[in-house]
């Protein structure tokens, strides 16, 4: 059972990239529709890797909230999948229990497990392409489709 839960974590990731491409692709083919899910995408990224940053110690490199470009969010979504990869890759069940220390936006300081950290990211990832899905319905268009069954039925993601 405890292999199945990296096995999954890992699985959950491969979803979130897939995801965040889908929403790139309907961006990127509706750029009038794209001002307000573009800076949600562009926060969804920068969370991402400001989190992976606090798992691995690192310094925070960019603020959590920032203007990327479509081109910018491409190279993003592509760099983060390939580093949660390898990160996901070498984890062990016994790091998922691991004490993360840091400061939230606001200064206060926290401590969260890894498992709690990397629950967090997919969540919060999905919760903003949510809002991305809900800005482009209301502005006349068709977000994109990222249900996670859709992806797993279609073999999107292994």
């Amino acid at each position: 059972m405890n292999m199945e839960l990296l096995e999954h974590l890992r699985r959950q990731f491969a979803y979130d990239a897939w995801a965040n491409r889908e929403v790139l692709a309907v961006l990127s083919a509706n750029t009038s529709l794209a001002a307000r899910p573009l800076q949600l995408l562009a926060h969804i990224l920068s969370a991402e890797r400001l989190w992976l940053e606090r798992i691995k110690k690192q310094p925070q490199s960019q603020p959590v909230w920032l203007e990327f470009t479509l081109h910018q969010c491409e190279a993003q979504i592509s760099e983060l999948a390939q580093l949660w990869r390898e990160y996901l890759g070498q984890l062990s069940l016994a790091a998922l229990s691991e004490k993360v220390a840091y400061k939230n936006s606001k200064g206060e300081q926290w401590t969260s497990t890894v498992e709690d950290v990397l629950t967090h990211v997919l969540l919060h990832s999905a919760y903003h392409r949510g809002q991305i899905a809900s800005h482009i319905r209301a502005a006349g268009g068709e977000p994109a489709y990222t249900d996670f069954i859709h992806a797993a039925r279609q073999g999107l993601i292994k």
